[in-house]
């Protein structure tokens, strides 16, 4: 007698489970605008490169001759797969069954995906669509078992790690609501669908019932909302889109923290000098300039990938290359609060060095900083505490930093924008002290431009006589610089310093720890 009916049975399940939540299911889901995620993950990966996990995993209805009935597969897909030759975990929930709130098979796969990443130490990419738990749970009665048993790990533990251990990566392409959004939270880089997707600790039902709101998905944590929130860092026009996001963002990181980032080909000339670098910075020090443009002009070509760019305006965060090799870019936008550093661009200053320091990209930053924010605002959102927990990230890092003084650093929050044993570039246009020159002559002249004949005048004439004092020339003379260059030089000069940093990489491979923060 041979094994034919459980090879039999075992092949309707492996084809059972490729249909998802069955035909009409998978309709609805396309009507919705949406792929199923068997559809996200080939989308995404290599093809031929999936290598499921727990293909037939789910839940058997049998008769009472123990023959079987009816197999839901678990709402949860998981597998190892490849981007572009390069190895990755990748999973996530299946809409089309449960509206992706999990089955106990389902809960059992999407608890091991952070697992499987951490033993093998590759990125994990999440396809986020769902609803979390369920308060009907996943058994009736007395008998069944309640919570956890009291020797089960952290369910946060291993979701802890892997952001510690390697890149995570995860795409809300439809509601997600309770654990899903903290893990879309939990992660380095997160995406939402512009159209389709809506991201909330509770939906609608819930807030209705306990504070009172009637609001809608949208209304609730659409991409309009989480765009300037800082829950995702990036909204993609559609699931294609976020795809292409996934797959750029990951090109820049190591498989793990163990590993130096890749290096790219890089066609562009790394002595490229850009004569508008030479005139981008006004001589009226109140006249705006583009920061992104600056970048854009030191970087390789179209390698400037920003992150977070609705949240903490004040603050450019990005990945580039610099000759092929990924750096991390951080910048001052003089446009938004003249660059100042509100909470909301210290805690995205913060964030982003903790992810430079995790994966080892060296980090340049183009300084334009006229200081913390003030105001009441600024008081009522604890702006100097969250500023001073982004400095002590500064100084904790350990990857190797380089500073283009663009033109203000001012006051404490100059302090973030340099590493430690930082070098240091600064252009003619460099200003630096205490206090900016209208705030300081403010404050240290007050009487004086009070009593004058022409207040505004005098006020005027004490800031030119400061504005010559601050030249960078005697910084640079004094050696408080290590060098005072041309603006068209800026490129030459990094990829110079690049050459010489990017060797200590590799003796600083390997898991970052960090001391008490404010």
């Amino acid at each position: 007698m041979s094994w034919k009916p459980e090879v039999e049975e075992l092949a309707a399940k492996r084809e059972a489970a490729t249909q998802l939540g069955g035909e009409e299911a998978v309709a609805r889901q396309h009507e919705r605008g949406r792929l199923t995620v068997r559809e996200r993950v080939a989308a995404l990966v290599d093809a031929e490169s999936f290598y499921e996990q727990g293909p037939v995993a789910g839940h058997t209805e049998r008769d009472e001759e123990g023959r079987p009935v009816a197999f839901r597969p678990a709402n949860y897909v998981l597998g190892l797969a490849r981007i572009e030759g390069r190895p990755v975990v990748v999973g996530g929930e299946d809409f089309t069954q449960r509206g992706g709130s999990p089955s106990p098979a389902g809960l059992r796969k999407s608890v091991y995906a952070e697992e499987l990443a951490l033993q093998h130490r590759l990125p994990l990419v999440r396809f986020l669509e769902g609803g979390g738990g369920s308060v009907t749970g996943g058994g009736k009665g007395a008998s069944a078992p309640v919570g956890n048993p009291v020797f089960a790990p952290h369910r946060f533990d291993s979701i802890a790690r892997v952001l510690a251990t390697a890149p995570v990566v995860s795409a809300a392409v439809g509601a997600v609501a309770g654990f899903p959004a903290a893990r879309l939270a939990a992660s380095h880089l997160a995406i939402m669908t512009r159209d389709t997707a809506q991201v909330m600790i509770g939906g609608p039902a819930l807030v209705e019932r306990a504070l009172g709101e009637e609001l809608t998905k949208e209304e609730l944590g659409g991409a309009r909302v989480h765009a300037r929130s800082g829950v995702v860092d990036v909204v993609a026009e559609d699931e294609a889109d976020a795809v292409d996001h996934m797959r750029r963002f990951l090109g820049y990181l190591p498989t793990n923290v163990f590993e130096c980032p890749p290096v790219a080909a890089s066609a562009d000339d790394r002595e490229r000098a850009e004569e508008a670098l030479l005139s981008i910075v006004p001589r009226e020090r109140r006249r705006v300039y583009d920061m992104r443009r600056v970048i854009r002009h030191v970087v390789d070509r179209e390698s400037f990938y920003e992150l977070t760019a609705g949240y903490g305006r004040s603050q450019i965060t990005g990945l580039a290359r610099l000759d092929g090799r990924p750096v991390g870019v951080w910048g001052n936008d003089c446009r938004f609060h003249g660059g100042a550093m509100d909470a909301e661009g210290a805690q995205k200053a913060r964030r982003f060095v903790d992810f430079c320091d995790t994966f080892h990209l060296p980090v340049v930053c183009f300084v334009d900083e006229p200081g913390f924010m003030i105001g009441s605002g600024a008081e009522r959102t604890a702006t100097i505490r969250y500023g001073v927990a982004a400095i002590a990230a500064v100084v904790q890092s350990q990857t190797p930093w380089a500073s283009v003084l663009v033109r203000k650093a001012y006051g404490v929050a100059a302090a973030a924008h340099f590493g430690p044993s930082a070098t240091v570039f600064a252009w003619p246009s460099a200003e630096s002290g205490a206090l900016p020159i209208e705030g300081g002559v403010a404050v240290a002249f007050r009487r004086e431009i009070a009593a004058a004949p022409d207040p505004e005048a005098r006020r005027a004439e004490l800031e030119e006589e400061f504005s010559r004092r601050r030249s960078p020339f005697p910084r640079a003379e004094s050696f408080s610089v290590h060098d005072l260059i041309d603006p068209r030089e800026t490129r030459s000069a990094l990829n110079r310093w690049l050459d010489w940093a990017w060797p200590q990489l590799a003796s600083q491979c390997g898991s970052r720890a960090y001391t008490f923060r404010p």
